[in-house]
């Protein structure tokens, strides 16, 4: 009994794209996200072959009994039962499990922080600045954390990993392949979105003592559009210069004169104003939503929503705008003028409404819980199979890796999971993950120690 108490103590201590135009109307030249192609890290050569389960494809549709064979990280079969099978491939049996697609979590701070305590271990914000589109949080990423193992063991693949949400422009995201030698192959794709965070948490009002600017919404605002504004005259100055300098005439190169200082903050910005990266807009009231959304009109910034947590008078206006949403976190109770369900309702809501939604985590300890957010929106109301879509082939479409990711498709990467019942339910466990073709190990530092200790 002893050493069962040791092990539940042990284990607890270890633990949206579209463009807009002026008037915010849906534009067809960018309303999709740019796509990115995954890097790929050395892969064996080993063919393996996934035998007799129910396959969730999410493209089309469920195969009982169905075959998936992968070679070279990627799927090359995926059928019924009576999909060939290369001679000499590994099979696994698969008969009574449940096969799909690796999970995509749409927001976490995995590499980001080890030991919340220990500040020494935690990367997730600079808080030098509110305006800080230059941090990259590639730069901070630990491939060695403890943490992914825990969460890739849930059937989690990919996942966004990106700065705290103290700032209004903390940084850059990147997107993530959970298993690799080292940060170079993991981080499949660098500064693929920015983060633009107008939820109220980070105007700098705290306390009347040590208040400063921005301490209201239209400071925050205000803060916004100058720096939009400084970085589009950035980029006027610099191309100036540049087409001066590349000129054939001799005249107009000697008035180039010297090159406009090197701005990192302002340059950073660039890619966004020019709708070339989508922006993750982050708001939960209303008022918030609607100002953060004018400013995005203001700039044509091309825009994924985020969180809209309170934002259920909106619903109508959020559908008009075509833009897809991460939503949560789903557990955080209802404001006193709210229904009871109205935060556990909102995925449902949304859905309903033809939003294209996504699940994020929106941690690191807790990564791993990421299914089970899309389960309890299933309780209330969301189908299934748009709840897995939203952990699947919804996300890789909303950062342009769906030529790669979110399906049973032949092509895509072999980001495989195999589990003995419902990915949604608690009561499920993960049997195989498979990233790129290779099977993982489903160990971690929390198995190690139960397997330490439950002797």
């Amino acid at each position: 009994m002893l050493k069962k108490l040791i092990v539940v103590i042990a284990l607890v201590a270890s633990i949206s794209t579209l463009s807009l135009n002026a008037q915010g109307k849906k534009t067809k030249s960018s309303s999709a996200p740019a796509a990115h192609s995954i890097s790929a890290a050395p892969t064996s050569n080993e063919t393996i072959a996934l035998k007799g389960g129910k396959l969730l494809t999410i493209t089309h549709g469920v195969i009982e009994n169905g075959v998936v064979v992968m070679h070279n990280g990627r799927i090359t079969a995926v059928g019924g039962p009576g999909t060939a099978i290369p001679s000499g491939a590994k099979v696994i049996d698969a008969t009574g499990m449940t096969v799909y697609p690796g999970l995509i979590d749409s927001e976490t701070h995995l590499g980001l922080t080890e030991i919340s305590a220990e500040r020494m271990t935690n990367d997730e914000i600079e808080m030098s600045d509110e305006i800080m589109p230059h941090m990259h949080v590639y730069d901070a990423f630990h491939a060695e954390t403890t943490l992914i193992p825990v969460t890739r063991l849930n059937g989690i693949t990919n996942a966004i990993v990106a700065p705290a949400s103290g700032d209004t422009l903390p940084g850059q995201d990147s997107f993530i392949q959970l298993a690799g030698a080292s940060a170079t192959e993991m981080l499949t794709v660098r500064d693929i979105a920015m983060p633009l965070n107008f939820t109220g948490a980070q105007r700098r009002n705290q306390s009347f003592e040590q208040a400063k600017f921005p301490f209201t919404r239209m400071g925050m605002a205000t803060q916004l559009r100058q720096a939009f504004i400084d970085a589009l005259d950035y980029d006027q100055k610099v191309s100036a210069y540049e087409k001066k300098k590349s000129s054939s005439d001799a005249k107009d190169k000697d008035k180039a004169g010297a090159p406009p200082k090197r701005d990192l903050k302002l340059e950073a910005l660039l890619p966004y104003l020019h709708g070339k990266k989508p922006v993750v807009l982050a708001a939960e009231q209303p008022n918030d939503l609607q100002t953060a959304l004018d400013l995005a009109n203001e700039f044509h910034l091309k825009v994924i929503l985020n969180h809209v947590t309170h934002s259920a008078s909106l619903l109508d206006k959020i559908a008009a705008t075509g833009l897809p949403v991460i939503v949560g976190p789903i557990y955080e109770q209802p404001k006193e003028s709210e229904r009871y369900d109205a935060v556990y309702s909102m995925p449902a809501q949304l859905a309903r409404r033809g939003v294209k939604i996504a699940f994020a985590s929106y941690d690191s300890h807790q990564a791993r819980n990421l299914p089970y957010a899309a389960g309890y929106a299933v309780g209330f109301g969301l189908p299934a199979e748009e709840a897995l879509k939203a952990l699947t082939i919804n996300p890789a479409q909303m950062w342009g890796v769906e030529k790669d990711l979110g399906s049973l498709d032949v092509g895509k990467m072999g980001n495989v999971v195999v589990a003995n019942g419902d990915p949604l339910d608690v009561k499920t466990d993960v049997k195989h993950v498979f990233i790129q073709g290779q099977e993982i190990p489903l160990v971690s530092k929390q198995t190690e120690l139960r397997d330490q200790y439950w002797k």
